[in-house]
């Protein structure tokens, strides 16, 4: 964990306030306010406290893919040739836009990645002219996805 984080003390209001913004970032400082019972200015400085320990990474928009012309989504187990082929391997996969999610595991793969692709034509191309060409790959196994049953931030506290 990073030392400002670990430093950084949450209180009862920090904490409602990173969940508002789990469920809600378009959520105004005001309106958080309040929902709080305290000033636009009092949410902004705590946010911006938040951010700098590094308890909020981004706050971004949620895309539905499937309206972009997505309409596939895919998860990669990637096998390694060896584990110290690690590093090398994940700076070759951030340059695949088309990769969403990767996380270095322990068990059957060495890394599973979430993939948003076209068409089955597109992920197939992603496969075999980018993915599988990368050294330290051993080989990969492709699971489509059939429908997202679940998609959610963990809320730190129940929010009236």
């Amino acid at each position: 964990m990073n030392n400002k984080a670990a430093q950084f003390e949450l209180d009862e209001t920090d904490t409602k306030i990173l969940t508002i913004l789990a469920k809600d970032a378009r959520m105004s400082y005001a309106d958080m306010g309040k929902k709080l019972f305290m000033s636009q200015g009092a949410i902004h400085a705590r946010v911006k406290k938040l951010m700098d320990a590094k308890l909020i990474k981004a706050i971004s928009a949620e895309l539905d893919y499937s309206l972009l012309g997505f309409g596939v989504t895919a998860f990669l187990g990637i096998y390694l040739e060896k584990s110290n082929m690690y590093e090398f391997v994940k700076t070759e996969l951030m340059k695949i836009p088309e990769i969403i999610d990767a996380h270095y595991t322990t068990g059957t793969y060495s890394i599973f990645a979430k993939v948003i692709c076209k068409d089955t034509e597109h992920l197939r191309d992603i496969l075999s002219q980018k993915l599988q060409t990368i050294n330290g790959i051993q080989r990969t196994e492709t699971f489509i996805s059939l429908e997202e049953t679940l998609a959610r931030p963990l809320f730190l506290t129940k929010m009236d």
